[in-house]
């Protein structure tokens, strides 16, 4: 053994304080006080290794202290990187002892802690372990193979790069490869399933050692295909995944047998066995290069996933579908925590298809895919889905399967589907029926303009479903018609609106009514869907619709309140000003200002309400003024009590860090306010004490993201609302805004670099025409602008951003920003063609005309695209129009032949707009 002994006194602080937090009548603050004790004891520098020889040499110690010792240790694990040479010996030597320990549940700790360990100092520098290990395999006890080769699976699993290494000259998986191979015909099924998932976890990192046997192992995997064991056969399955994902060449001359068998798979009696085959074709569906062999599939796949889709007996005694539990309190678990993420200020592109829509796309379960060029998308299968159990099971995953296939394959998967779907859509069994609309539904988006003739008979059967005897039936009807929701509330034609808008919209209504709280929540969550989409066609049903959800907030239990503020904040987006309607106003604010005085500073369900609120100011606008004094102030006081709490969390990196939702969602409902009540403000914000322009400019500097990001919204709505409040503060927030203009921002501060960077356009337009105080800003400004603008791996929101902001200056300062116009001219035409017209971008337009007519040798490198961007454009002003005008005819009258030969280079589409429109 090594050096280090354990002292007598710390070895019996340590012990007791684990036996005493055994003893099962200590109450609630008995059992902190230990959790402390236990945690101050993670400074001495020795305690891992006290723990390390409780665990291994105490065996007079119940097993179950001892196992809670080794539970201690796997959680303190990292404090190995900081301990003495021969702490971390002794803990080493003393774990791979107690892996051999005659208990087994002192062996299942040590070999927990082993794998924290050798994750934590990693196996070169922890060689002797790994060779223990593999060593172990070839024991004599099955326990001691098993439990070794349990410990390498969870390794290989957690970090099979770090396994990926030379370690004194020698690979290790040159010689466990080949090993895990052998022992995958094991007689014992337990063997064969850990070697095989071992192998599985080395091929999305492309390890060399196992494509070296590759061939080897694709044929083990067949060898194993059939295995009587569920759990082989899982991990079979989930290999097949793995490789279709990173090396589908090596299945694809195979693919006719691995299609079969996955087929076949799917459909397993063992449901885990069936969800890894079902994760095969999600899989294969996601990869646009391998369509081509997934096509001649399609007809044996896609009723293999519909039928994958119908409730299990498991899900069914997890639901508790049928019950009327409106009236039952949620418990705590049954509400995932929520992430509050704050306004961020984008522009709407035009749609590809030209009709301007520009929605978010949306998956089958009403997840949002960002932008791809925004961000790395990751597509969460998490996301799948409240209208089934929460966690990922193979209903889900057919479904989300399905939806995929419909993207990919539109109109052809829908063929496969038609009878198969009709007979379970028709079926007397209400489990085949409901499985069918959860079909209908996964299918909306991909195969919409093939389903688009059958809808004028499915959407009437799905408003008829909602009348259904079963609540999981009237739920997944409501989640299918929010999926269609933008086909019924098309403003095609009375009859349309009749048969189709107002039929959806009662139903709906009449769901987040009903007794069942799934039901409810499906209602809710489609009927903001449903509002989402028809936007100001609901004006005139407002009365009805508020009617309703002010029901709600009377019957709602906590998890359903959650969806229905969103509910109302949606609608108030929707609807807009038409909210102002005094009798609307004396109907929704009532419950909403009841919940307000009920709930506390702290209370966690305050910031989906002050979210909610924010949506309602702003559509109320003046007529929210009676009850804007209280809400103000309290938002107000939120700001400036989170501040002294992050303050002292600053100054005591012990404490836990403040949560900074209620500070976000303060800040944005103050941004509500200033858009919807603009100068009638000022006598709140002058009588705020600390005054709240003081506070702002301390958010301006808040180290976490998203503060910023809502303090950046606010200072952009006080320059448009109410800029003579703000004025006297602009020195300190614009030494806070400069430095927030980076033009490489770390992810995460992507979006408060955009509100700042929209921010500054707003106040230089507020200050006007060569204002000397702006003036002392606009090189700064520009010189941080203008590299976002050129940086090709900055986000397109942030070009476009940048963009506008750098318009609007120009607009104001021509003289100082003209001289810089051909760095920049051509990306800004690139950032802005694609906008939709709107006031943002045509003040930015005319900011750039200004600094073309002060500058017009500055464009003569861009013309073409500045011409591009010209023509794009559908509605400009009268004054920018002129503008345009003045500019091309400028153009041709200064040298005509040139301007002519330039022309003739661009494409036919941009010659001939410019001729039509500007005759040039």
């Amino acid at each position: 053994m090594t050096s280090w002994t354990p002292q007598p006194t710390g070895l019996k602080q340590i012990l007791d304080t684990i036996i005493e937090s055994t003893n099962e009548e200590n109450n609630q603050d008995t059992q902190q006080a230990i959790t402390e004790k236990l945690n101050e004891f993670t400074r001495v520098p020795e305690y891992i290794a006290y723990l390390a020889y409780i665990l291994a040499f105490m065996p007079q110690q119940e097993d179950r202290i001892r196992t809670i010792a080794g539970y201690l240790l796997k959680n303190n694990a990292r404090l190995i990187v900081r301990a003495a040479p021969e702490v971390v010996a002794y803990v080493k030597a003393s774990v791979l002892q107690a892996f051999f320990d005659p208990s087994m549940m002192v062996r299942n700790a040590a070999g927990q802690d082993i794998v924290s360990f050798l994750g934590i100092l990693e196996p070169k520098n922890w060689p002797e372990c790994l060779q223990q290990l593999v060593h172990t395999l070839d024991s004599s006890s099955l326990d001691q193979q098993e439990a070794a080769f349990n410990v390498l699976e969870k390794a290989c699993e957690d970090y099979p790069r770090k396994l990926d290494v030379e370690i004194n000259g020698q690979w290790p998986l040159e010689f466990m490869i080949p090993k895990f191979l052998v022992l995958s015909e094991h007689p014992s099924p337990k063997m064969r399933a850990h070697a095989i998932a071992c192998l599985s976890y080395f091929v999305p990192i492309g390890c060399q050692a196992l494509f070296t046997h590759i061939d080897q192992f694709i044929a083990c995997l067949f060898k194993r295909a059939s295995d009587d064991d569920p759990q082989v056969r899982r991990h079979v399955c989930q290999a097949l995944v793995l490789l279709l994902a990173s090396r589908p060449e090596k299945l694809m001359p195979e693919m006719a047998n691995v299609a079969e068998y996955m087929l076949y798979s799917t459909k397993d009696k063992n449901e885990n066995v069936a969800l890894e085959a079902c994760e095969f074709w999600l899989t294969f569906a996601e990869d646009p290069d391998l369509a081509p062999w997934l096509h001649p599939l399609l007809g044996k796949v896609a009723p293999v996933l519909l039928d994958c889709m119908v409730y299990g007996e498991d899900d069914l005694l997890w639901l508790e579908g049928d019950a009327e539990d409106a009236h039952v309190p949620d418990k705590d678990s049954d509400i995932k925590p929520r992430h509050y993420g704050g306004k961020a200020h984008g522009l709407e592109r035009e749609a590809a298809n030209g009709d301007g829509s520009s929605k978010p796309k949306v998956g089958a379960y009403g997840e949002e895919f960002e932008d791809e060029s925004d961000s790395d998308f990751e597509d969460e299968d998490d996301e799948f889905a409240d209208e089934m159990s929460t966690e990922w099971n193979l209903r889900k995953c057919a479904a989300a399967a399905l939806d995929v296939l419909a993207v990919r394959f539109g109109a052809d998967m829908l063929n496969h589907l038609l009878e198969p779907l009709k007979t379970k859509l028709w079926s007397e069994d209400w489990l085949q029926r409901e499985s069918g609309i959860l079909a209908l539904g996964a299918m909306a988006e991909g195969c919409i303009d093939a389903i688009e003739p059958h809808l004028p008979t499915l959407i009437p059967y799905l408003i008829n479903t909602l009348n259904d005897s079963k609540p999981l039936v009237r739920s997944i009807s409501c989640w299918t018609l929010g999926r269609y929701a933008s086909w019924c509330t098309q403003p095609i034609s009375e009859e349309h609106k009749n048969q189709f808008f107002i039929p959806t919209l009662e139903g709906l209504l009449r769901m987040v009514l009903d007794s069942n709280k799934r039901v409810q929540e499906a209602g809710c969550s489609a009927f903001a869907t449903l509002e989402e989409d028809a936007g100001p066609e609901l004006a005139p049903y407002l009365e009805p619709v508020l009617r309703n959800l002010v029901i709600a907030f009377e019957r709602y239990q906590h998890k359903n309140m959650l969806i229905l503020y969103d509910a109302v904040g949606t609608l108030a987006d929707a609807v807009g000003n038409a909210l102002q309607n005094p009798s609307y106003v004396d109907i929704l604010m009532p419950p909403l200002l009841k919940r307000w005085s009920k709930l506390k500073d702290d209370d966690e369900d305050l910031v989906p309400l002050l979210e909610c609120l924010s949506s309602v100011t702003i559509a109320m606008g003046p007529a929210f003024l009676p009850y804007a004094g209280p809400i103000f102030e309290r938002c107000s006081s939120i700001v400036h009590t989170s501040l002294l709490q992050y303050q002292a969390y600053q100054q005591n990196p012990d404490m836990d860090e403040p949560d900074r939702s209620f500070l976000v969602v303060a800040l944005d409902l103050l941004s509500g306010l200033t858009q919807g009540l603009g100068m009638a403000l000022e006598n709140s914000i002058s009588r705020s004490q600390p005054n709240l322009l003081s506070l702002l400019t301390i958010c301006l500097k808040h180290p976490q993201a998203p503060v910023r990001q809502s303090a950046y919204a606010l200072v952009g709505d006080l320059a448009m609302n109410c800029f003579p409040l703000l004025k006297p503060h602009m020195p300190a927030v614009m030494a806070e805004l400069i430095v927030q203009l980076d033009p490489e921002p770390k992810v995460e501060f992507i979006s408060a670099c955009n509100n700042a960077a929209w921010s500054v356009g707003e106040v230089a337009l507020r200050y006007g025409r060569d204002e000397p105080e702006f003036q002392q800003w606009v090189h700064l400004l520009v010189s941080r602008l203008i590299p976002i603008l050129l940086h090709p791996k900055a986000p397109r929101s942030l070009h476009e951003n940048a963009a506008v902001s750098i318009g609007r200056i120009g607009l104001m300062h021509p003289q100082m920003v003209a001289p810089l116009l051909p760095e920049f001219a051509q990306a800004w035409c690139q950032a802005l063609y694609e906008i939709r017209d709107n006031e943002e971008k045509d003040s930015a337009f005319r900011g750039l005309c200004t600094l073309v007519q002060t500058n017009p040798a500055g464009i003569a490198k861009s013309l073409l695209w500045f011409c591009n961007a010209i023509v794009k454009w559908n509605q400009p002003s009268a004054e920018l129009n002129a503008m345009f005008q003045q500019l091309l005819q400028g153009f041709k009258q200064h040298d005509a032949a040139g301007w002519a030969a330039q022309v003739s280079t661009f494409p036919p589409a941009i010659q001939d707009k410019l001729a039509v429109r500007y005759g040039v």
